[in-house]
């Protein structure tokens, strides 16, 4: 099963990934990423590898 992992010590809060598909990704008021949902499935491993590229400091990753 692949799964969305997330760098916090490189996240910057941006809020790119969550403006791409806000039921895996949320940005609280506190400027702290939260994911929602940690599994990459059919429907939406497209908008999450989308996520992952325009990620501007790379801190998202897919593991397998």
């Amino acid at each position: 099963m692949k799964k969305v992992e997330v760098d916090f010590g490189l996240c910057e809060s941006n809020g790119v990934c969550m403006g791409i598909i806000p039921e895996v990704f949320h940005l609280g008021d506190d400027d702290m990423l939260t994911v929602l949902q940690d599994e990459v499935t059919p429907e939406n491993e497209e908008q999450i590898r989308d996520a992952v590229r325009q990620c501007p400091r790379q801190a998202i990753s897919i593991k397998e």
